[in-house]
C-alpha cells in the first residue's frame, strides 16, 4: 500500500492516464464469466471514484496501483472477490470509505478481506515496531481464515518494490527491510516461487544498490561467455530424453542476484568461486518419468555427491514437489536439475494460488487444496494463546524461515520442522498435549537430552509421563512459534494458578494479624462485600485479586484493613484472642498461616541467588512487586537491606518437614594449586553426595592458594555440613566454606 499524494498537473500524469482504465485489466479477466466480470467492474469504479485526484509519487494516477495489484492477481487466476478486494485494497486507509459502505455494496466476503488489508495507522500505539505488529497480525489473522488475503498482500507489495525508485530514497531501507524479513518468506512459506525470487532480487536492488550493480554486471558477462554452454547442455538433455522416448520441455534458469550474494556472503567466496550459478529445469508428463529421466542424466553427465533431493517422496511443507540433483556439465560447471511433472511445477510457482489455477484448468481438486493450511491453521493456535500482537509476531518470524527438514515418527509418518527444531518441537508438532507432558525422547532408538537439534531423516520418539509438565527452561531451545507459545501459554496459567493460591495464604495471614480467624467465603449472601472489596482494589473478580496479591501487586494488609472495616459496618467485630496474638509477635514469628516452602517446583516462589536458602536456614519472605515471593536467608545482607527500605512487602515463610527436592548452595573450597587437586575436591563432594551444578576459579591459576567456588546441591543444613567436612579433610585443601552475600 501507498499513501495517496494530492493531485499534481504534470505532462507524466495525462499521459499515463489510459494506463488508469479498466480495459489494461480486464484483457487478463478471459477466465471469469460475464457475471463476475462486471462485479469486478463494479470494484473498479468504485475505487476509481475515490481515489480521483490522488497521484503516486511518480506522477500516475492512484488508481494504476490498485489495477497493478489486480493484474497480478489475474495471473494467479484468484476469483472475483479476490480482484475487487485487489481493485479496493486502498479505500478504507486513503479515502475516508468505511467497512459498512463496503459491506453494503459489495457484501461481507470483499469488506472483511480488504479490512485484512488495510494497515491500522488510526490507531495510536506506543512505537512504530508495536503498530507494525498489530497490522500483521491482523493481516495473517485473516489471511488462515482466507489465504486470499495475504495472496492480494503480496500482490501489492511486489508492484510497490517494482515500482519502489518513484519513492523516496529515505524509505527504501526500511520497506526493503521489511519485504526482505516477512514478505519474501511468506511469499515462500505458501509456495509462490517466482513471487519470491522476484521479492528478493528487488529488495536487494533496493537495499545495496551498489553491490547489486556490481554482481549484475558479473552475471551478465558470464551469462555472455557460457550462452554456448547452457545451449548446448539443453540440446545434449533434449536429445536424450527423446531417444529414450521421454516428452519434456525444459527451461534454462540462473540463480537470484540475492541467491549468489548471499551465498558469497555466508561462504565468504568471490563471485568467480560461485560454481553452480544456472540451473535447467524438465518438466515431464508423470512421476515415473521423472525418476527416469533422472537416471539419464546421471549416465549423461557425473553427478556431484551429497547434492540429490527428492522432493518427490518428501515434499517441503509448502507443497513443493521436485527431484533436485547437481551435474558436472561440460568445462566442469555445475549445472543444477530440477525434474517435475507439469502439475508439480504449477504448485512450484504459484504454491497456494496454484488452487485456483486447477480450478480454472478443471483438474478438480489439486494439491493447493492442502498448501500451507497447516501452517496457517497454527497461526490460530498460536493467537488463541498469544494476545499480544508483538509477541505474536516473534513467534511468527520463527516459523517464517525456508529451511526445513524432515524427519519421522516411528509409524513412518513424515513431518516437516524449521532448521534447528529439537524434539520438544517435535512433540508439540504432534499435538499440544504431546509436547506438555513430554519427559524424554529418542531419537533413531538412542535416548537423547530434549535439547537435541534434529536432521533429515531422523526417527524420533517421544516419551510422556501424565505427571509431566513444560519446563520453563524449554523456551531457550525451542525452534517453531507454535511450542513456544503453547510452552508460554502453560506457564503463564501455572503462574496465575500459583499466584492465585498464595495471594489465599497472604491474605489469610493478614486477616488472622487484624483478628479475622476465617477470610471472606463466596456464599451468595457475602456477594455485596465482595463487590465492595473489589471495587476498592480495582479487580475484576476475586480470582484476579488473589493473582495479584501473589504476585505483590497488591497488598494483602491494605486489603485485610478493608475487609475489617466493612465487615465492622456489617456489625462483625475482630476476634479478641486472635488479635492479641498477633501483637504478641509483632515480629510475625507465628508458624501458623505462615507460607511453607517444600521445594516444589513452582514459578511464584523463587530462592534468592543471593544467599541460597536451605533447609535448616532461617529464611524471610519478600513480596516483590510483580515478581512473586523471593525468599532470604534471615541474615542475609541483601535481605536485611530490603527489610529496612521496605517493610511492609516481608511476610512469614517456614520450611515443611519434609522437603522434596535438593536445593542449590554455594560453596568456596581453598586448595594448594597442583596436579590433580580439582578431582580430588570432586570427588570429596560426590562421596559427599552433593552435585556439583557449576564451578568457578580465579584467572591467577600460577598462584600457589587457589579459590575454586561451586554451586552444588545439598538437602538441609545438616547436608552442607557434612560436605565440608568431608571437603576439610581431602589433601590440599586448606579451607571450605559456605558463600554468603557481603554485608
Amino acid at each position: 500500500m501507498n499513501s495517496a499524494l494530492p493531485a499534481v498537473d504534470t505532462p507524466l500524469a495525462a499521459a499515463n492516464a489510459a494506463a488508469a482504465s479498466f480495459a489494461a485489466l480486464e484483457a487478463k479477466l478471459d477466465y471469469l464469466d460475464a457475471a463476475d466480470t462486471e462485479l469486478v467492474r463494479q470494484a473498479y469504479r468504485f475505487a476509481d471514484a475515490a481515489h480521483l485526484g490522488q497521484m503516486r509519487h511518480s506522477g500516475e494516477p492512484y488508481i494504476t496501483h490498485p489495477i497493478s495489484v489486480a493484474a497480478q492477481v489475474a495471473e494467479w487466476k484468484l476469483d472475483a472477490h479476490a480482484l475487487m478486494s485487489a481493485l479496493l485494497h486502498d479505500t478504507l486507509e486513503d479515502c475516508g470509505v468505511t467497512k459498512a459502505d463496503l459491506l453494503d455494496k459489495f457484501g461481507p466476503q470483499v469488506a472483511d478481506m480488504v479490512d485484512g488489508l488495510t494497515k491500522l495507522d488510526k490507531l495510536q500505539f506506543s512505537t512504530r515496531e508495536e503498530g507494525q505488529a498489530e497490522s500483521f497480525r491482523k493481516m495473517l489473522l485473516a489471511m488462515a481464515r482466507d489465504v486470499r488475503v495475504i495472496l492480494v498482500k503480496l500482490a501489492d507489495r511486489l508492484h510497490n518494490m517494482r515500482t519502489m525508485d518513484d519513492m523516496p530514497r529515505s524509505k527504501w531501507g526500511r520497506i526493503s527491510t521489511e519485504t526482505l524479513e516477512i514478505y519474501a518468506p511468506i511469499a515462500h512459506r505458501l509456495g509462490l516461487n517466482q513471487t519470491y525470487r522476484e521479492l528478493q532480487d528487488l529488495a536487494f536492488r533496493h537495499l545495496k544498490p551498489w553491490r547489486y550493480s556490481v554482481l549484475a554486471k558479473a552475471l551478465g558477462k558470464a551469462r555472455h561467455r557460457r550462452r554456448d554452454l547452457i545451449q548446448k547442455v539443453q540440446q545434449d538433455v533434449q536429445t536424450t530424453l527423446a531417444d529414450a522416448g521421454l516428452e519434456a520441455r525444459i527451461i534454462g534458469r540462473e540463480k537470484t542476484l540475492y541467491s549468489i550474494y548471499l551465498k558469497m556472503d555466508e561462504k565468504r567466496l568471490s563471485f568467480a568461486q560461485v560454481s553452480d550459478l544456472y540451473g535447467v529445469r524438465v518438466v515431464l508428463q508423470n512421476i515415473l518419468s521423472c525418476y527416469t529421466a533422472l537416471g539419464l542424466l546421471h549416465q549423461l553427465y557425473k553427478p556431484v555427491p551429497g547434492r540429490f533431493k527428492d522432493y518427490i517422496a518428501m515434499p517441503k511443507v509448502n507443497g513443493y514437489q521436485s527431484l533436485h540433483t547437481t551435474l558436472v556439465g561440460p568445462a566442469s560447471i555445475n549445472i543444477e536439475f530440477q525434474i517435475r511433472t507439469e502439475a508439480m511445477d504449477m504448485v512450484a510457482e504459484a504454491g497456494v494460488a496454484a488452487h485456483w489455477l486447477y480450478k480454472i484448468n478443471g483438474s478438480g481438486s489439486g494439491p493447493g487444496d492442502q498448501l500451507g493450511t497447516q501452517w496457517l491453521q497454527s497461526l490460530l493456535d498460536i493467537q488463541n494463546e498469544t494476545r499480544d500482537a508483538t509477541e505474536f509476531w516473534e513467534h511468527i518470524k520463527v516459523d517464517l524461515s525456508p529451511d526445513s527438514i524432515y524427519v519421522f515418527t516411528p509409524k513412518g509418518q513424515i513431518m516437516a520442522l524449521p532448521q534447528g527444531a529439537t524434539t520438544v518441537d517435535f512433540a508439540y508438532a504432534i499435538h499440544s498435549n504431546v509436547g506438555d507432558h513430554t519427559v524424554a525422547a529418542k531419537v533413531n532408538g538412542e535416548q537423547v537430552p530434549l535439547r537435541t537439534e534434529l536432521h533429515n531423516g531422523d526417527v524420533v520418539e517421544v516419551v510422556t509421563a501424565p505427571v509431566s509438565s513444560p519446563n520453563p527452561a524449554w523456551l531457550g531451545f525451542v525452534r517453531t512459534g507454535r511450542a513456544r507459545s503453547k510452552i508460554r501459554h502453560h506457564l503463564k496459567n501455572l503462574a496465575q494458578d500459583e499466584s492465585r493460591d498464595l495471594g489465599e495464604k497472604l491474605l489469610a495471614q493478614a486477616l488472622r494479624a487484624e483478628g479475622l480467624g476465617q477470610p471472606l467465603g463466596q456464599e451468595t449472601s457475602e456477594r455485596p462485600l465482595w463487590d465492595k472489596l473489589l471495587r476498592f482494589t480495582g479487580n475484576r473478580s476475586r480470582e484476579e485479586m488473589m493473582t495479584d496479591i501473589g504476585l505483590g501487586k497488591r497488598s494483602a494488609s491494605m486489603v485485610a484493613k478493608r475487609l475489617v472495616t466493612l465487615l465492622a459496618a456489617e456489625g462483625v467485630k475482630p476476634d479478641a484472642l486472635l488479635l492479641t496474638q498477633a501483637r504478641y509477635t509483632a515480629h510475625e514469628n507465628l508458624s501458623q498461616g505462615a507460607v511453607i516452602l517444600d521445594g516444589a517446583e513452582n514459578i511464584t516462589i523463587k530462592y534468592a541467588t543471593c544467599c541460597r536458602p536451605i533447609p535448616g536456614d532461617g529464611v524471610i519472605g519478600y513480596l516483590g512487586r510483580g515478581e512473586g515471593l523471593v525468599v532470604h536467608t534471615d541474615d542475609c545482607a541483601v535481605g536485611r537491606r530490603l527489610q529496612q527500605k521496605d517493610p511492609e512487602r516481608f511476610i512469614t515463610v517456614a520450611w515443611a518437614d519434609e522437603p522434596v527436592r535438593a536445593f542449590e548452595v554455594g560453596v568456596v573450597v581453598t586448595v594448594v594449586n597442583g596436579k590433580g587437586v580439582l578431582a580430588r575436591v570432586a570427588s570429596a563432594m560426590a562421596a559427599a553426595e552433593a552435585d556439583i551444578v557449576h564451578l568457578g576459579m580465579a584467572e591467577e591459576a600460577t598462584q600457589e592458594a587457589l579459590d575454586l567456588r561451586f554451586v552444588v546441591t545439598v538437602r538441609d543444613r545438616a547436608h552442607l555440613d557434612a560436605v565440608l567436612r568431608s571437603l576439610r579433610r581431602t589433601a590440599s585443601v586448606l579451607r571450605a566454606a559456605r558463600i554468603m552475600p557481603a554485608a
